[in-house]
């Protein structure tokens, strides 16, 4: 796919939330979010719009005009969701997006990211080792040595018995290999 394709084509279709947030420092929060749609020439109208609907949703209204600097890991990591789901993409990539936050803030991201997943119907691939964040998916993929080694599919579990049968896997792998 030649460049400017695939750039249109990450620009419409996918979200990324990354490990580090990934903000831009000169950006308040709320310029933040609102980049994606500035860049495809939304009207500023419909932007604040749907920036404030989305930042509302996601309880960081209140620092809108704050900078990354300013706020806490959580508040940064929930400005990065609501960056990926701004766009309405039909897909979203999260890398280890629970790894620079405490258990509060990562149990709440977790629990945002499946209400947007419901509500936004973008599916989210998550990359991560760590047990409780699997367990908020459908569906676990174990690799060992770059395969997939085991798939777990969440079906009626709730989530506490998917999390017990993940560690299961886990710790039949030693430790390691969850993804």
């Amino acid at each position: 796919m030649p460049q400017q394709k695939s750039a249109r084509f990450r620009q419409e279709n996918l979200g990324f939330i990354f490990q580090d947030f990934n903000l831009l420092d000169t950006l308040s929060i709320e310029e933040n979010i609102a980049l994606p749609l500035a860049i495809k020439d939304i009207p500023a109208k419909e932007i604040k719009s749907t920036v404030r609907s989305l930042m509302q949703r996601l309880g960081i209204e209140d620092i809108a005009a704050k900078f990354p600097a300013q706020v806490s890991g959580g508040q940064k990591q929930r400005c990065a969701c609501a960056r990926a789901f701004v766009n309405k993409p039909g897909l979203v990539l999260a890398e280890e997006p629970t790894g620079a936050l405490d258990s509060v803030s990562a149990r709440q991201l977790l629990a945002l990211l499946t209400e947007l997943n419901g509500q936004e119907k973008a599916t989210v691939l998550m990359v991560t080792h760590d047990p409780l964040s699997a367990s908020y998916g459908n569906r676990v993929l174990f690799l060992k040595d770059g395969q997939i080694n085991k798939e777990l599919c969440r079906v009626r579990q709730s989530r506490v018995d998917f999390y017990h049968a993940i560690l299961s896997e886990v710790s039949a792998f030693g430790g390691a290999g969850l993804c």
